[in-house]
């Protein structure tokens, strides 16, 4: 499968920080994250560097192995419900685009 034809995604500002802190967060590779959301690891990457640089310095204590599971798991919700969201406006603003000849008899 090539890539021609393809439209390219946009990804708002909150999904690429969400996507990040799923590296971030969890100590979870890249590629299992990028596979996971379907984006590119060079794209992935990309958005950890920045989110990491844009957080500066990291203090406070550690999660614990549940904490970090757990944020894990929301984290990916959040990601999955926006991809979610995003597809149904797509949706909704093509079915609202189409017109229906309606019928005045029955």
């Amino acid at each position: 499968m090539g890539s021609m034809g393809r439209q390219r995604r946009k990804f708002t500002p909150e999904y690429r920080r969400d996507a990040a802190h799923l590296v971030i967060d969890t100590g979870r590779t890249i590629k299992a994250v990028a596979d996971e959301i379907r984006v590119s690891e060079q794209l992935l990457g990309k958005w950890v560097r920045a989110e990491r640089q844009a957080m500066g310095p990291v203090s406070g204590p550690a999660l614990s192995e549940g904490e970090r599971a757990e944020l894990e798991r929301l984290r990916a919700e959040v990601v999955q419900l926006r991809m979610d969201n995003e597809f149904l406006g797509k949706a909704s603003a093509y079915f609202a685009s189409r017109t229906v000849p309606r019928t005045s008899g029955r």
